[in-house]
């Protein structure tokens, strides 16, 4: 991978969110919190559904790995941009940028795809319930889970590869917090005409064919409620949906905003706005929504609560 015309440069500089000192303290507190609240719920998540045998279902073997990749998504960004902030130190390697650049977009897409495939199992679960376990057996769900995994990545490192492949000579401050692509596309003074049609294609095409599957997905499910004869039946089939239904529209509405627009100084600026919502905000919301809005979940924390204060009574 080469970078003509800037050989001589070695870091970038992440703008943050401001340049005010004291503004800088209060934001490593509210974001340090929200970051150790994200670590502990979505780990208590994976754990709690190891742990449970209730739980060992397709359900929530899609949301444990939702829950890992929320872990890796948001430990991408918020160490280093912790360090800015108390430091004061802004400036990031071009290994570190690429890094970050292409984990993003890779946790990015696998998000989006781990969310249809959860998509997928609230339809096969609804729809055709006496055919559940044989459809969603273990195998299938092991090759759900991989796909968005193996495409993320992949889609990761060619956006990334064609990201720095751009040249960069003028001022390398890059007005976001972490290293995206918008940002680092206005700081090229090369052509950027394939890398900007590259990056549309495939967000348009990640958006639209995983949000394709899910509003399908949601069709049929509606469609399948709507001939439940049994108040309690429907109320009981649209809770299950409730949850997913809320994590899909906070980190598709968000994401979408950002990335379907061209790259330009008012759209960078607007976009660290946005950008908080699904780095930060979001993967600390999925297990909360997923665990006050759960029977099953708050059920198995209460067992797993008993049992272990009654290990600690015994011992």
């Amino acid at each position: 991978m080469s970078f003509p015309n800037d050989t001589l440069v070695v870091d970038f500089i992440l703008l943050g969110l401001t340049d005010d000192p004291a503004l800088e303290k209060a934001l490593f507190g509210l974001f340090l919190l929200v970051y150790l609240i994200t670590l502990a719920g979505n780990l208590c998540m994976i754990l709690l559904i190891r742990a449970t045998p209730h739980l060992q279902t397709p359900m929530y073997f899609f949301l444990g790995h939702l829950s890992f990749v929320d872990i890796c998504y948001s430990s991408n960004v918020t160490p280093n941009m912790l360090h800015s902030l108390l430091s004061g130190w802004k400036a990031i390697s071009r290994a570190g940028c690429f890094t970050q650049c292409l984990l993003f977009i890779a946790l990015v897409i696998t998000e989006f795809y781990m969310l249809a495939c959860m998509a997928l199992d609230r339809y096969v679960a609804i729809c055709s319930p006496l055919h559940y376990s044989s459809r969603m057996n273990r195998r299938v769900c092991v090759s759900l889970v991989a796909f968005p995994y193996l495409f993320g990545f992949l889609n990761g490192l060619s956006q990334a590869l064609l990201t720095f492949h751009l040249s960069f000579c003028g001022s390398l401050e890059i007005k976001h917090f972490y290293c995206a692509d918008p940002p680092l596309i206005v700081l090229a003074c090369s052509d950027t005409r394939v890398k900007e049609m590259a990056m549309f294609v495939v967000a348009g095409f990640t958006l639209s064919s995983s949000l394709f599957i899910v509003l399908l997905s949601y069709v049929f499910i509606f469609v399948a409620i709507l001939k439940i004869r049994s108040a309690e039946g429907r109320r009981k089939a649209f809770s299950t949906c409730g949850s997913h239904l809320t994590t899909v529209t906070i980190f598709y509405g968000t994401l979408i905003c950002m990335y379907l627009r061209p790259p330009s100084e008012k759209s960078v600026e607007e976009s660290k706005v946005i950008s908080v919502f699904y780095t930060f905000l979001s993967p600390m919301l999925n297990p909360l929504i997923y665990s006050l809005r759960n029977k099953d979940v708050i059920r198995a924390m209460k067992v797993l609560s008993k049992g272990n204060l009654f290990q600690k009574i015994t011992v």
